[in-house]
């Protein structure tokens, strides 16, 4: 039962960073931009130097979707799996340095704890698991590359 419940938990892991990458990549393409959050951001704000707003969105939005993708690949081709759940590692550290960048995030103090408003507070704090699962689907791809590296091995050497 154990093993049924840690293979049905990295099945939902693995594919629901799947679709929560997919989705909101997807949504810059319609409306979801993050300027409030990258203008504060000394690693991001930079880049509207270049880029427009809704040109940031749908590129940030197209590295959101082909990391969905390439993590989606990992049953049959683990290698481009971890390019993927290295660029979900990358996209979720730069959305995290967001909590320390971005002012009004806290709105209210509870005896002496901060509290986070809904928006955008909580909304960015969820990528602390998302860059959880995709440390986690990094580290399971680059095992997988490993053991059939090992298993090819022992083949030729046969």
């Amino acid at each position: 039962m154990a093993r049924l419940l840690v293979t049905i938990g990295e099945i939902v892991s693995r594919y629901g960073l799947v679709v929560v990458l997919a989705w909101i990549g997807f949504g810059k393409y319609a409306k979801m931009e993050a300027r409030v959050l990258i203008e504060h951001s000394p690693l991001m704000s930079w880049l509207y130097d270049f880029l427009s707003v809704g040109a940031l969105a749908r590129a940030l939005g197209t590295v959101e979707i082909v990391a969905a993708f390439l993590i989606a690949l990992r049953p049959v081709w683990p290698t481009v799996s971890a390019v993927g759940s290295a660029m979900a590692v990358f996209l979720f550290l730069g959305t995290l340095s967001f909590l320390f960048t971005t002012p009004g995030l806290v709105a209210a103090h509870y005896d002496g704890v901060p509290v986070l408003g809904a928006l955008p507070g909580q909304f960015l704090l969820k990528d602390l698991v998302l860059i959880g699962v995709a440390l986690w689907t990094l580290g399971d791809a680059l095992g997988a590359h490993s053991r059939d590296d090992a298993r090819t091995a022992r083949l030729s050497a046969s």
